[in-house]
């Protein structure tokens, strides 16, 4: 039996694709061993905290998870996805480290940035029990970095358990900062080139991979994205040449809370910020390399590695097109949930933002998530709730 005792050990056994209208061919994906368990955290009340302009604090907080379990693992590669508002990964089991960051990532969000974040562990045995699976496949979304794809309807039910209070992880103590070096928001919002920043969920009524709709789902799906993908009105949100900067940056404040350690000041991390940033940003926007340092390379590396696109049970898309388009994508998706293939949420905006996770500046690796700068992901989230007339598993 092959010893998956490690993700990089599983990873290295799952293909990776590069054209993204491959994402459902279920050639693509392995299913993740019995033993390992599927980690999430989500946002309460996101939708809320968002309204209340929010949103940066809520984009950090899901990252923040992606960030803790990866300083706790070293770094070493694991398959995660970023929702907006929450995160979902998958682990071996024995991953206590990973379990202690998620706990101290709650208390540390709710102290920090005062705002609720709930976090489980299920495991992957206990989805196949009750009839789903749980599949990874690996997208290389750049010649640098892929990042990973889930499938088989149990990331969505294991989502809803945990929303029923179900393998919920306490939070750790007061006072507890989990590692989240190389997590910034030093960009500032990038605003719609194209007419409209959209984001997009889709997914199928009937979870069930072996249902008749099955079929007519994953055409709707290419549909969708080969739609996306030849229409001269869309963009990724991130523009060439890379996000637009500002000094000091708009997240400061944001980020000198979140690498606030016990016992030091928040004026004191913020004076070493100004610092910091007012060079990167001499850096960056004079394109002055510095030692192995090439801004030019990073920026056009960050441009490729933003996850504007994925899948987790279901499309996510932040896309920056023409309100024609909009529609169009629109019109496609309220026709198939009339007829029972999907459940879908659209929400527009003016701008997208970016969260960055970059373990070094000089590793081709750095991951930018990507959200929409007025509710993005969590806004369409809610607005499936409504059309399905029930807590949407993706909903916050």
């Amino acid at each position: 039996m092959t010893d998956f005792s490690s993700a990089d050990a599983f990873l290295a056994t799952v293909p990776s694709f590069a054209r993204f209208g491959q994402l459902l061919d279920p050639g693509l994906y392995a299913p993740l061993p019995d033993d390992w368990v599927v980690g999430f955290a989500d946002v309460v009340n996101s939708t809320r905290a968002i309204e209340a302009g929010h949103y940066k604090k809520v984009n950090m907080a899901g990252a923040a998870v992606i960030a803790a379990v990866s300083n706790a693992l070293g770094n070493a590669p694991y398959p995660f996805v970023f929702g907006g508002d929450g995160a979902s990964f998958a682990l071996p089991s024995d991953s206590a480290a990973a379990r202690d960051a998620l706990a101290c990532t709650a208390a540390f969000v709710a102290e920090i940035y005062d705002l609720e974040l709930r976090v489980a562990e299920v495991p992957v045995a206990a989805i196949r029990a009750a009839g789903f699976d749980i599949r990874v496949a690996r997208f290389a979304a750049s010649p640098d970095l892929n990042y990973a794809m889930f499938s088989g309807g149990g990331l969505a039910w294991a989502e809803t358990r945990m929303k029923a209070g179900e393998f919920s992880i306490p939070p750790g103590p007061p006072g507890c900062r989990p590692d989240l070096s190389g997590l910034s928001c030093r960009f500032e919002a990038m605003p719609s080139r194209r007419g409209v920043m959209l984001s997009i969920i889709v997914q199928a009524a009937n979870p069930d991979p072996a249902a008749p709709e099955a079929i007519l789902y994953r055409a709707l799906i290419e549909d969708v994205i080969r739609l996306v993908e030849e229409s001269p009105e869309m963009a990724r949100p991130v523009p060439e040449g890379g996000p637009p900067l500002g000094w000091p940056p708009t997240g400061l404040d944001l980020e000198a809370r979140t690498g606030q350690s016990r016992g030091t000041s928040v004026g004191l991390r913020r004076l070493k910020l100004l610092v910091q940033t007012a060079l990167s940003f001499l850096v960056l926007r004079l394109r002055i390399p510095v030692g192995r340092f090439n801004p030019s390379r990073y920026l056009n590396q960050l441009v490729a590695n933003s996850d504007y696109r994925k899948y987790d049970d279901g499309l996510r898309m932040t896309i920056d097109c023409g309100h024609k388009l909009a529609d169009t994508i629109e019109a496609r998706l309220a026709a198939a949930a009339a007829e029972g293939i999907v459940v879908y949420g659209l929400h527009r905006q003016r701008a997208a933002l970016m969260t960055c996770l970059t373990p070094s500046v000089y590793r081709s690796d750095h991951i930018h998530f990507l959200d929409g700068a007025a509710g993005g992901y969590s806004a369409a989230a809610a607005s499936m709730k409504g059309k399905t007339g029930r807590a949407n598993p993706s909903a916050a």
